[in-house]
């Protein structure tokens, strides 16, 4: 995809100054933006960056007319100052400010903030992760016990059971982080589990003003729950027993239980800010983490303008694995976030277990839905008047979503409501219900969500049914209150606990967000998917269950959805990789997983996609389902370097100055062009897209090189499984390798045909792979060809 890239923040600001007086006091508040430095470039007369950052900002100040200057009174400026993954600061400006820091000598770039959102047992029974395996990948890797995961997320309830420290031994001896105290929490808050804890809130301070610490803590303590989730997804202990209101009973445990945890807390109430984003890398890279996950994203932008990708960067070139969620835009095409190709982007998908909920309706029907309900339920020989919330209030759209203040107490007493999904929290729609005086509510899907359900922990008996029911139940609704019927319109909800061995599975959420790539086409993603839906993991005292702050229900587990729980599965699959080969680095690790991962279901069938019942694709899923077991013996990876990525950043059309931004070095281009073009970044997919342009046949190439991490003396031949209608060649078919460690490249030749008949702006994708195998080892790698119609 071509770059355009921004060059000068005077680019984005430039209509600014042709403004009226009131837009200009407008233009002229201040928020925040991080600012990159060239580090040698700091003047001999200050004896360190931060009095030449402090320096810098005093120069540009431009306080309004009668307000005095942040700094006036000897403040500082500086939110955060950045030294590891990046070199600079973050400060709050106004626009004027930025364009005149911006040009002044040493300051490479200025980049405004991106407000972030977070992206929200029997995983690992489910990935073959069993505690009495002999063998295999936690007995392999000592479960663990000698990395440390770093989890940037909302903080972390070290109290919980998972984060336990028994029979755990010091900790590695290269950690250099530490436990910060704060609020309710203590630095003698961790443990030999729990061995670092931070938190940075400078940047949303900054923005939102002083934190109300009646509602969140000023320390790493989690008051929100989604931290303490993903962390115990990663690396919780064995917990026995377990379970969220009776539900999902059973031994809870991370992917890693024995790994290193440190939280770093950089969500708060209002979202989560870039420059507290990079601050937490920067620590944690510097604490010296062996995994950061990342279950936060937002809008995709180039990635010199992406702190995340920033600071995924960073930790990438210190050798440290980054995997990020891929967002919750699904089923829509194009919504994958945390796209970078330094980033492994994770996917969701299910498990083989559900929580069966189902709507009995007056003429006998039953419709399946899903619920985590645990309250008194209602009568199973009774049934109850049923409403559509959107018949019935005054403002149909409101009353439809069920949203606060928008049901009438004297309709909707005593009754079970239909509420239709969107805009509110699906509990926080309950308990509009329940304060109408509801007795129970049935949650319908919209038309983008498809059929996928998420199961709740309601505070009202209530499930969830997929588009077509939520159709099926207004019809019925409908037609039953019409004046001739003769029985008015009832329902019940009948729980029916949990249910194992559901099947098919896994199938693609349909929440999951979807390629293609929206930065960099080339490049596919998601990388891959790991279970996202319904996951048992631990939860804050402090928290009731559904999320709503007057829920006083309490429990050590809950259950939650989202690329948030999938994004944290792979995070401690990579701690393990890493501690059975110490020497893999990131790519490597990441190559493991792709090439190993599967895409057929228990039936032997491509995984479904949820959201529609048909047959999923590499945009759902891109290289496919982890599977664990077979990544630590992967055979051959692909294996990649920093200046491997500057190459592809050189490729991508990115200035010398975009480079740096990112890379922290001065970027040479002039031999880039050896690298081919984008898609031969050593890429464990390989991507073609093509515009037709009139063209009646296209054709490119990938260059790709692995390395045998198998046997010594060993041969793969190459399998092609070309995409339908698409000449692929592979040069040569036998890679003949005669030692572990050694390198060998390959060619692969495709052609295709145009399509006839493609409409302007329209596509077609086709995929494919392309396996090598020595008998032993399979090593699959996903083939994919687009067809563009330009405008």
């Amino acid at each position: 995809m071509a770059i355009f890239p921004i060059t000068t923040i005077s680019t984005i600001f430039f209509c600014t100054f042709f403004l009226t007086p009131s837009s200009i006091e407008a233009a002229e508040q201040r928020k925040t933006f991080i600012v990159r430095v060239r580090h040698e470039a700091k003047p001999s007369v200050f004896p360190n960056h931060s009095n030449w950052y402090e320096s810098s900002l005093r120069s540009i100040s431009t306080a309004s007319v009668g307000v005095p200057s942040p700094d006036s009174a000897g403040a500082s400026r500086v939110i955060h100052s950045y030294d590891t993954v990046f070199h600079g600061f973050s400060a709050s400006l106004s626009a004027s400010e930025a364009v005149k820091l911006e040009s002044m000598p040493g300051i490479i770039a200025v980049i405004p903030e991106q407000v972030r959102q977070l992206h929200t047992t029997r995983s690992p029974e489910f990935l073959g992760l069993k505690t009495g395996d002999s063998a295999g990948l936690l007995k392999e890797s000592d479960f663990g016990s000698d990395l440390v995961i770093g989890v940037i997320d909302t903080g972390i309830w070290p109290e919980s059971e998972s984060f336990n420290d028994r029979d755990l031994g010091p900790a590695p001896a290269k950690w250099k982080g530490e436990c910060v105290s704060g609020a309710n929490f203590p630095a003698s808050t961790c443990n030999l589990k729990l061995i670092g804890a931070r938190y940075f809130c400078n940047g949303y301070e900054a923005t939102n003003g002083k934190m109300n610490e009646t509602t969140e803590f000023r320390s790493p303590r989690d008051s929100d729950g989604h931290g303490t989730h993903t962390a115990s997804i990663a690396a919780g202990r064995y917990v026995f027993p377990a379970s969220t209101l009776g539900y999902a009973r059973g031994m809870a445990a991370g992917m890693a239980p024995k790994a290193r945890l440190a939280a770093y807390k950089v969500c708060w109430n209002a979202g989560c800010y870039d420059s507290d984003i990079l601050a937490a890398f920067d620590a944690a890279v510097a604490d010296g983490v062996d995994v950061i996950s990342l279950s936060v994203g937002g809008v995709v932008v180039p990635y010199y303008l992406d702190a995340i990708a920033i600071g995924a960067f960073g930790a990438f070139a210190a050798g440290i694995f980054v995997s990020a969620s891929a967002g919750n835009g699904g089923p829509g095409g194009l919504t994958v976030t945390n796209v970078a190709p330094w980033v492994t982007t994770v996917g969701a998908g299910t498990m083989d277990r559900d929580f069966p909920a189902e709507v009995k309706l007056g003429n006998g029907r039953i419709i399946p839905g899903v619920s985590v309900y645990g309250g008194p339920a209602l009568a199973h020989d009774k049934l109850y008047p049923l409403i559509y919330a959107g018949s019935e209030g005054s403002d149909g759209y409101s009353s439809s979503l069920c949203l606060d203040g928008s049901l009438d107490p004297n309709v909707v007493k005593g009754k079970l409501v239909l509420c239709d999904r969107g805009i509110n929290s699906r509990a926080a729609k309950g308990e509009v219900v329940k304060k109408a005086g509801g007795v129970g509510m049935i949650l319908a899907n919209g038309v983008f969500d498809g059929e996928g359900l998420v199961a709740d922990c309601h505070v009202l008996p209530a499930t969830a049914v997929g588009a077509s029911a939520g159709d099926e139940i207004r019809k019925y609704i409908q037609l039953s209150q019409k004046s001739n019927s003769k029985s008015p319109p009832l329902a019940t909800i009948i729980f029916r606990g949990t249910r194992l061995n559901v099947a098919p599975a896994p199938v693609v959420a349909s929440f999951s967000a979807r390629g293609p790539n929206p930065e960099t086409p080339e490049i596919l993603k998601p990388d891959l998917i790991a279970p996202g839906l319904n996951i048992l993991a631990a939860w804050p005292h402090n928290v009731g269950p559904s999320g709503i702050p007057s829920d006083k229900r309490r429990t050590e587990f809950n259950i939650l959805s989202g690329t948030s729980m999938a994004c944290p599965h792979v995070s401690g699959l990579a701690a393990l990789l890493k501690a059975a080969h110490p020497a893999w680095g990131p790519a490597a690790i990441r190559s493991a997983l792709m090439t190993t991962a599967y895409n057929l279901d228990s039936r032997g069938e491509t995984m479904l996609d949820e959201s529609t019942g048909n047959s999923s694709t590499v945009m759902d899923y891109g290289a496919g389902h982890v599977h664990p077991q077979k990544a630590m013996n992967p055979g051959l990876v692909y294996d990649l370097s920093s200046y491997d990525y500057i190459d592809f950043l050189c490729n991508s059309n990115y200035t010398t100055k975009n480079i740096e931004m990112i890379t922290r070095k001065g970027a040479d281009c002039s031999g880039a062009k050896r690298a081919g073009h984008i898609g031969n970044l050593n890429y464990p997919s390989m991507t073609a897209v093509f515009q037709q342009y009139g063209k009646s046949k296209l054709s490119t190439h990938f260059i790709r090189s692995v390395t045998n991490v198998g046997d010594s003396h060993s041969i793969y031949t190459v399998r092609i499984r070309p995409p339908h209608g698409v000449a692929v060649v592979v040069e040569p078919e036998r890679l003949v390798f005669r030692r572990v460690g050694q390198r060998l490249n390959f060619l692969v030749r495709v052609q295709v045909e145009a399509v006839k008949g493609l409409s302007q702006g329209s596509s077609v994708v086709k995929s494919g792979s392309i396996v090598w195998s020595d008998g032993k080892h399979i090593v699959n790698s996903p083939v994919v060809v687009t067809l563009q119609q330009p405008l």
